[in-house]
């Protein structure tokens, strides 16, 4: 499989963390977040700007993040076309 075709098939390729974190917190919200993946910037006064700040400076909470939007993939672009629909 080409390079080209792997990045075709990848949920992130071309999607910025910032967009991650917005689909997510519309489509599953901080609370079922903080329940997989309890770290502070998502139990206590959650935010975009707060939460982004820590997963810039942390990989593994960062993977976890990721992870998680691909694993919701399907149901977040579901959500996206019922909403455009709407």
């Amino acid at each position: 499989m080409s390079e080209q075709q792997q990045q075709h098939t990848n949920p992130l390729h071309g999607v910025t963390l910032e967009m991650i974190l917005t689909d997510l917190v519309q489509f599953v919200g901080w609370e079922k977040m903080s329940e997989k993946i309890p770290i502070n910037c998502f139990m206590h006064e959650p935010s975009i700007k707060s939460s982004l700040k820590f997963l810039r400076k942390t990989p593994w909470a960062r993977q976890k993040v990721e992870v998680m939007y691909e694993f919701n993939y399907k149901k977040i672009q579901r959500g996206k076309q019922q909403s455009i629909q709407e």
